[in-house]
């Protein structure tokens, strides 16, 4: 191939590889504003590597080149899995012992901002989990910017040979490379490698240091937009409480302030059933839940209402596929589609049916909260469906608690779930949420989809 073709085939890479930084950094910036949780992490981690890949183009040799990328793209994958959880002890020394074969430095590092989180390599017993942050590390996390740093001394290596080292100046004396890890344009830590000799310092490893500190750094984003998710998920879970909670204090300390009168051996019962639903209602913000847990608290629910209103206006019952009772869902899922029921479905006169069905559909788990009451016209639920959705509406009453549980299945079952509603005046209403590949929960704990 001759050398026009082989520079008119570098110009086209060079313009390729912006426009696909270009795309990236467009989709980083648009998942971060839609808290879009896939489209940040898929992005931030093939921006990282586009810099890496671009960076090896422009400054290296092509024999350099294609080592570093392909170092680069092989321990993309490898640390993912350990940085899921942030900064953890556990997970950067996993890293660092995936780093390390990988270059030619004789040990690596990786800090918070304030001390060592793991240390592998030689002299690792010289700096253990915990050990404060050297000098050199409090200047690049002051300064952002990757550094490196030469030590005259020769012996933090055991180099074998002083007189040879001083012989060859600078080269011949350790090297450290500091890279600041980023999070939302702040450090948050470093990865470090260690050289013996600055001559084992050269391009192709400080595009893999720079490399692997963006990479880090796009999965420690990815994971703190995750934390994030979760806190404002408790967050909802907490509004949705505070919600429920007025509601039945009010409305239940009434009822039991008559039935002590009419029906003593009754009202004590309420209280002792009241009791649990309001101490479960105030615990239950853990991530997930067994399906029969949530029925048991509707039920709770519905025993309340029904000693309010009458046992014969309310009548409920459940139909769940076997095995399904274990299946895993976010607490609140099932009891605010029933309590919508009862609030807006009842008519003046005669008894409100509910009926709760569980089923899989394929690897889909089906629960469907169907009435007999009054029941809205199309306008209506479709209203209701955009406010689920967050597409529209006054985000009150019936919408917001749709919503809140809406937004709670996405983030725990992402695409392929959601909420369906179908009603006729008169007729009544059937409220069908899609908890995609829940079956997967089934013997395991389950987390929120990213």
């Amino acid at each position: 191939m001759s050398s026009s073709s082989l520079e008119r085939m570098s110009r086209v890479s060079y313009v390729l590889i912006g426009v696909a930084i270009i795309a990236m950094l467009a989709l980083l910036s648009w998942g971060i504003a839609q808290g879009n949780l896939m489209a940040s992490m898929i992005a931030g981690a093939f921006l990282a590597m586009l810099i890496v890949v671009g960076g090896s183009v422009l400054l290296v040799p092509d024999n350099q080149r294609s080592q570093a990328t392909e170092r680069t793209l092989r321990m993309a994958s490898s640390t993912f899995d350990h940085m899921r959880g942030g900064l953890t002890a556990e997970g950067c020394n996993a890293v660092c012992q995936l780093v390390l074969p990988e270059t030619q430095a004789q040990a690596v590092a990786i800090t918070d901002t304030t001390s060592v989180l793991a240390y592998v390599g030689e002299l690792a017993p010289a700096y253990p989990p915990g050990s404060p942050n050297t000098g050199q590390t409090v200047e690049v996390l002051h300064s952002g910017r990757m550094e490196t740093f030469t030590t005259r001394d020769t012996a933090a290596f055991d180099q074998a040979d002083d007189a040879q080292n001083a012989s060859e100046g600078v080269e011949g004396y350790p090297v450290e490379v500091i890279v600041p890890l980023m999070v939302a344009d702040k450090p948050v830590g470093t990865i470090q490698l260690y050289y013996r000799t600055g001559r084992q310092v050269d391009r192709t490893q400080l595009v893999i240091a720079r490399g692997l500190a963006n990479l880090l750094s796009a999965q420690l984003s990815a994971y703190e937009l995750d934390r994030q998710a979760e806190l404002t998920a408790r967050a909802e879970v907490k509004a949705l409480q505070a919600q429920i909670n007025p509601h039945f204090l009010f409305n239940t300390l009434n009822t039991i302030a008559a039935l002590t009168r009419t029906d003593p051996t009754k009202a004590r019962d309420l209280l002792r059933d009241f009791s649990v639903f309001y101490r479960r209602t105030l615990e239950s913000s853990e991530a997930q839940i067994p399906l029969a847990q949530e029925l048991e608290q509707t039920r709770r629910y519905l025993t309340i209402e029904q000693a309010r209103f009458g046992e014969d206006r309310i009548v409920e019952s459940e139909h769940v596929e076997p095995g399904l009772e274990e299946v895993l869902v976010p607490s609140f899922l099932v009891q605010p589609i029933v309590e919508n029921s009862v609030r807006h479905a009842m008519r003046d006169e005669g008894p409100l049916h509910i009926d709760v069905h569980v089923a899989t559909d394929g690897s889909d788990v089906l629960i469907a909260v169907a009435d007999d009451g009054l029941g809205m016209d199309e306008s209506v639920a479709e209203r209701l469906l955009a406010e689920a959705e967050g597409t529209g509406g006054d985000e009150k009453g019936t919408g917001i608690a749709l919503r809140n549980v809406a937004e709670r299945i996405e983030r725990f079952y992402g695409v392929g779930s959601g909420i369906e509603v179908m009603s006729r005046v008169g007729e009544g209403t059937v409220v069908t949420l899609r908890l995609a590949d829940a079956t997967a929960s089934l013997g395991s704990t389950a987390e929120p989809k990213v």
